[in-house]
């Protein structure tokens, strides 16, 4: 859907938080991208760390004073100096927050995440709610998510749908129904089911016209990848260290470090280079190499496993499973349960094992499946629907997968 030109352009604010890894501010520049196309004017309000592999162009970006997870277990988040959140900092960052609300005034508020995680900034985040609920001109309000949410306790996930009802118009469940239903990781999906809209999947078009007219860099290699890199070295060392035992040892395989990588894990990854095994940091280009490549070898992420889904590569994945994370684990399995991955878990993860992996991922030829992968443009879409009638549409459309 086009803004129509003789109208004026609605004004969209998209709250986005990453705290790890960088799927999240992935999946929020091609929803952004999107949004632009449509027409829209927007402005991004970012609160995690600027990631210069990827940007916001043609919308204003105002960037909060950073905050990031301490460690890997969400234990506490802290300052981008590693320094704990004081009373005063959380109030100088609410105020810009609130602020940029009222300066913008905008039609459409987007709330990535919350209230289905981000919990730990509810702080800000409920007052920007209540700002925008009561505000002269209340825009529609509505929350970005992904196709697979946390396991929550059921108090919890009653929270969730209170909020869901509270505040929010619409909840925008980036992934296919058909696919992964949201209620497979939301039992509680049924109660919001009103408000419920698939997008499809995010996914960046740029890898099939790359793999068309690109060179051929990356042709037949072994494409070695953990996303930002903050939780990947496990994978890393265990492709390093088994490569020589695989059917694919005499490719070339390429490890891709993503900026959080840390130095000391970084340093060991570049003392393993030899002839056949280049280590570099990642690349924009890296949906193109994946359509390239002979086999990849990843984590389970959102972002990661369309961009897979779109390039058709061969692939071992190895799903991030810390302090109880499930999201990973559960879209890994439903692709190899349709023959698209050969799936390790971490706690099995050895040289041996990768080396298995890689040998029966080598066997496999993933075929296109019948997924919505349109969800930047659907998402415009259905916006810029909902703003013009402002009112929902009937019960029982809710749940189906639109797009496809």
């Amino acid at each position: 859907m086009k803004w129509p030109v003789d109208k004026p352009a609605p004004t969209l604010m998209f709250y986005v938080q990453h705290l790890l890894g960088v799927g999240h501010i992935k999946r929020a520049s091609l929803l952004v991208k999107g949004w632009l196309e449509a027409g829209f004017d927007v402005c991004v309000v970012s609160g995690g760390e600027p990631v210069p592999l990827f940007n916001f162009d043609g919308a204003q970006l105002v960037q909060l004073p950073p905050v990031k997870t301490a460690d890997a277990a969400f234990s506490a988040l802290v300052t981008a100096e590693g320094e704990p959140l004081d009373d005063g900092f959380r109030e100088h960052r609410k105020g810009i927050l609130l602020d940029t609300f009222a300066a913008v005034q905008p039609d459409i508020l987007v709330i990535e995440n919350y209230p289905f995680g981000r919990r730990q900034l509810r702080w800000e985040l409920k007052p920007l709610l209540e700002l925008a609920s009561n505000a002269e001109k209340r825009p529609l309000i509505a929350c970005s998510v992904r196709d697979i949410v946390q396991a929550r306790k059921a108090e919890r996930v009653a929270e969730t749908v209170s909020l869901i009802e509270r505040y929010f118009d619409l909840v925008l469940v980036h992934g296919d129904g058909r696919f992964v239903p949201f209620e497979s990781s939301f039992p509680a999906a049924a109660e919001i089911a009103e408000k419920i809209r698939y997008t499809g999947y995010v996914t960046d078009s740029i890898a099939a016209s790359d793999a068309e007219d690109g060179e051929a860099e990356g042709e037949g290699e072994v494409l070695v990848s953990s996303g930002g890199g903050a939780v990947g070295f496990g994978l890393m060392r265990a492709a390093m260290d088994g490569r020589s035992q695989t059917l694919l040892a005499e490719h070339t395989w390429r490890f891709l470090m993503g900026p959080n990588v840390p130095t000391h894990e970084r340093a060991e990854l570049e003392l393993g280079v030899k002839p056949g095994v280049i280590v570099e940091p990642s690349r924009p280009d890296f949906p193109a190499l994946l359509t390239r490549c002979g086999l990849s070898i990843s984590q389970g992420g959102y972002n990661t496993v369309m961009d897979l889904l779109v390039a058709r590569a061969p692939a071992v994945i190895v799903p991030f499973e810390g302090e109880g994370e499930t999201e990973q684990l559960e879209r890994t399995s439903k692709l190899a349960q349709f023959g698209l991955c050969a799936l390790v878990r971490e706690r099995d993860l050895t040289p041996e094992a990768m080396a298995q992996a890689v040998d029966r991922a080598v066997a496999l030829h993933p075929e296109q499946v019948d997924i919505d992968l349109q969800g930047a443009a659907h998402c415009a879409r259905l916006l810029g629907e909902a703003l013009e009638s402002r009112k929902t549409v009937k019960p029982e459309n809710k749940l189906e997968t639109l797009g496809g």
